[in-house]
């Protein structure tokens, strides 16, 4: 059978023998069928929110409106959402003061050329659009104490506004359980400091804080306090398809509509682990799979339904690079995985250390299975990270044949890793 990998804006293709090949795991998009365009299905939802007034009505009276924006490494599809935002909005106030906020979070900040791709030059030159900086103590304001004990210090526009709404998507998340709504705010638009306090050893070890799961998520309660704090009033979320089409639109009031969405996003997108001594998956495409830090999200899937001592096979361009340098050092001072987690689960929950949520969930992952990167970053890159290189998915099967010492070994496919939720 012929299989079909994301790869950059492109797909790698492999062949896998049909005697090897247990299964092909997808969400199940590919039965919905968007009876109106894309615009039309924003926009209702808009007209018809979840347990909150309209927009508009939120916006009356209110002068500085803050609507916080996803940025360059989520494929949310703003060029559709802003607009109707920024209409719904200048229907309540015509003369409310806007701002967009990049909420970049604790990525690189998103670049005027990414800004076009993201929302179209007009938009760009008329609207104030203004980058977070999660390292800007000047840019920030202590609002006040996570239950995780950390300190909340968010954007200083966002406590300034009379009125806070954010745009987003919603899609299985390695340990927030699901993207979308609160992550907007935290870790969105807050300091550094309290993004790290939030993805602390602890919680990040938790077994709620998994794929698909939100309920007694101590990163999700975390998440849910800094939104509210932040007073987000508004949410308008996307379900996204393989084609990143908007397939459905969730507005609202940011925890009832956040559920919605996530309801619906687990009715599609379960599926039941097939384990295999092979798993061959990828960060499905354009954005997500810029880097290798990103990848980690997409080897998740893989250990979901990979036989211990396996294989997991991962398709990711990487056309960024590692995407960190707190990553990229991981195993300069410490060479094994294990010595590495132990290093990380030592410490406390104001000692976390720069991507050290990415690095305990990928060494978490290298301890029990082999990983091997297709992809552009250098070969030595990938080494660096105690990783396998391959230059195709084909040289990648044998490499995985090879380290099993077998060439009859089974072999699961996940397309898109971080479109399903892969349920053991």
């Amino acid at each position: 059978m012929k299989v079909s990998i994301p790869y950059g804006r492109g797909h790698l293709s492999l062949d896998v023998p049909d005697h090897r090949l247990k299964a092909v795991l997808t969400s199940k998009f590919h039965e919905l069928k968007a009876e109106l365009p894309e615009t039309e299905i924003v926009r209702k939802s808009l007209e018809n929110p979840i347990g909150t007034p309209r927009l508009r009505e939120l916006a009356r009276g209110r002068k500085k409106v803050v609507i916080i924006s996803s940025d360059h490494t989520r494929p949310v599809p703003s060029k559709i959402i802003m607009p109707l935002l920024l209409e719904e909005v200048r229907a309540g106030n015509p003369d409310a003061d806007v701002t967009i906020l990049v909420a970049t979070g604790g990525h690189r900040g998103t670049t005027r050329e990414e800004l076009v791709e993201r929302y179209g030059e007009e938009m760009v030159k008329k609207e104030r659009i203004v980058v977070h900086d999660s390292h800007d103590e000047s840019s920030l304001v202590h609002v006040g104490t996570l239950p995780s004990g950390g300190d909340f210090i968010l954007n200083k526009l966002v406590m300034e506004a009379d009125l806070v709404a954010a745009e987003g998507f919603i899609e299985p998340h390695f340990f927030a359980g699901y993207s979308g709504s609160r992550k907007s705010v935290l870790p969105g638009v807050a300091s550094y400091k309290t993004v790290m306090a939030n993805h602390c050893a602890e919680f990040i070890a938790h077994d709620k804080a998994r794929t698909g799961i939100i309920k007694d998520n101590p990163i999700h309660i975390d998440m849910v306090y800094g939104a509210r704090k932040g007073g987000l009033a508004f949410i308008c979320n996307v379900v996204i398809d393989s084609d990143k089409k908007v397939v459905a639109a969730f507005s609202g009031e940011m925890e009832e509509a956040h559920q919605a969405g996530c309801e619906f996003m687990g009715r599609y997108g379960k599926v039941k682990a097939v384990p295999s001594d092979i798993v061959i998956t990828s960060n499905g495409g354009y954005p997500l799979d810029q880097n290798l830090y990103q990848a980690v999200k997409s080897m998740t899937a893989g250990e979901a339904t990979c036989k211990k001592g396996g294989v997991i096979i991962v398709a990711s361009e990487c056309s960024d690079g590692h995407g960190g340098e707190a990553f990229y050092r991981t195993f300069e001072t410490v060479p094994t995985p294990q010595g590495i987690m132990d290093m990380i689960m030592a410490r406390g929950r104001n000692e976390t250390e720069p991507d050290q949520w990415q690095i305990q969930i990928f060494v978490r992952v290298l301890i029990d299975y082999t990983v091997i990167m297709v992809t552009s970053a250098p070969k030595e890159m990938v080494e660096h990270l105690n990783m396998k290189w391959a230059p195709s998915l084909e040289d990648a099967l044998v490499m995985a044949d090879g380290i099993l010492g077998r060439d009859d070994g089974s072999v699961t496919v996940v397309p898109d890793g971080v479109s399903v939720i892969v349920e053991q």
